[in-house]
């Protein structure tokens, strides 16, 4: 139950709907208050995630996707800037995730500063797209790490100079 609440949470739906969803696909009767409860337990869960302590982690992976938000009665496509971290011993962790408007280079770097002062460090390897403000606030944050593109994106940039559809494996094989 605590997942489907959880999922019911991040998808925004109302306090009337997940008790009227309670009961109809569980049988079971709980007030608003439980749910708001509930939702204040994930708010604390996800806060404590959010703020963790970091530490070591040699490779960096750096990505953003884009997702419709509501802001001010509005629908706006928004950036979700995601970093995923490899420690020493070969574990992937995601170590932060930020919403933000675009992904400008003040943007990353904002995001990039708070994962240095929780605690990241020791950032050797870095791979991300070729966006210019992310390689400049890397610069700026991380500028001793090494820095390669993202061979899928490579691949998805360089296929819109493939004239045919046929030659893109070909042209896919060159690339890697």
């Amino acid at each position: 139950l605590r997942v489907v609440l959880a999922e019911m949470y991040i998808n925004g739906v109302s306090t009337r709907k997940v008790e009227k969803i309670f009961k109809e696909m569980c049988g079971l009767d709980i007030s608003s208050n439980d749910v708001s409860r509930a939702t204040k337990m994930l708010d604390e869960e996800l806060e404590k995630w959010r703020n963790r302590p970091l530490g070591k982690f040699k490779y960096l992976q750096l990505d953003a996707r884009y997702e419709k938000t509501r802001r001010d009665g509005r629908v706006l496509s928004t950036a979700v800037l995601v970093a995923v971290g490899v420690s020493e011993d070969g574990y992937r962790s995601v170590l932060g995730v930020s919403v933000s408007i675009s992904e400008a280079e003040v943007h990353w770097r904002n995001f990039l500063i708070s994962l240095k002062e929780r605690g990241l460090h020791g950032v050797e390897y870095v791979v991300s797209d070729d966006h210019e403000g992310l390689k400049k606030a890397l610069q700026t944050t991380f500028g001793s790490a090494s820095w390669n593109r993202c061979h899928v994106h490579l691949q998805r940039n360089a296929f819109a100079y493939v004239p045919k559809v046929a030659m893109r494996k070909e042209v896919a094989g060159d690339i890697s």
